[in-house]
């Protein structure tokens, strides 16, 4: 039986751990070739291995940071596998020095701006002349549920580049919707994944201020955020687009979280 992306080819950055690596897993599984854009080389080579070989996925080393670097990543996957098809731009950082903007210095700022809002630009940027050409393509921008509102938890430089994406995502939503190209925005709440388990060891009263916010008492699973990358990937969505798709557990829905 054909997969719901049976034939199609995938970029994914930050693949190779948290919300990109479930995504890589689920969409072979559900048929599409893929290339994972990474700077863990041992890591990135393994996950191909695992996914059954250079048939099925493919790893490029690249910063995303870089234009030259993150064009080599999108060429790569046309020459490889024929196509860009879809193209899940999620590497994003989270570092302890992003804190409230009292305490958040320029260079702590500006590193955090260029990897989760810039690279987004640059992927975009990169992948869009490919589904042009194509006449059809989804684009899905990790955003984050504090693109909406408040963070319970300072992080003023990713809240910032987080609502970045978002604004990004819906005007190139709107500007390429009738060439075949949907852009939409996942943002996910709290997620159990590597960035969330080093908050937790590193200041877990920080990290449990969070979790007293979600109406459903938990953390989601990467699985549950790649399940949502996988509907908005696929023609299940195929009206969808400029979209700001939230999983947060209703997180953003709540006013007061009843414990």
């Amino acid at each position: 039986m054909a997969g719901r992306i049976q034939d199609r080819v995938a970029v994914v950055t930050g693949g190779c751990s948290g919300i990109g690596l479930a995504t890589v897993q689920r969409f072979v599984e559900e048929g599409a070739k893929v290339v994972i854009g990474d700077i863990d080389d041992r890591r990135g080579h393994e996950v191909v291995g695992q996914l059954g070989g250079e048939s099925v996925a493919t790893y490029v080393h690249v910063d995303v940071t870089s234009k030259e670097e993150v064009d080599a990543l999108f060429k790569t996957a046309k020459d490889t596998y024929g196509s860009v098809d879809i193209a899940f731009n999620n590497a994003g950082i989270s570092p302890p020095e992003d804190d409230s903007i009292l305490h958040t210095d320029l260079d702590a700022w500006r590193k955090v701006q260029e990897v989760n809002l810039t690279s987004v630009y640059l992927c975009c940027k990169a992948a869009l002349p490919y589904m042009l050409e194509q006449g059809k393509g989804s684009i899905i921008n990790t955003a984050s549920f504090v693109a909406v509102m408040g963070a319970a938890t300072s992080q003023i430089s990713y809240s910032a580049s987080k609502g970045g994406v978002l604004s990004m995502t819906r005007e190139l939503g709107v500007q390429f919707a009738r060439q075949g190209v949907r852009v939409n925005a996942l943002c996910p709440g709290p997620v159990n994944t590597p960035l969330l388990q080093e908050l937790f060891a590193k200041d877990a009263e920080r990290a449990a201020r969070r979790l007293v916010h979600v109406p459903m008492g938990r953390f989601g699973e990467p699985e549950e955020m790649a399940s949502a990358v996988l509907f908005l990937a696929s023609d299940d969505s195929s009206f969808m687009t400029a979209n700001t798709f939230l999983v947060d557990g209703g997180i953003s829905g709540a006013y007061v979280t009843p414990l």
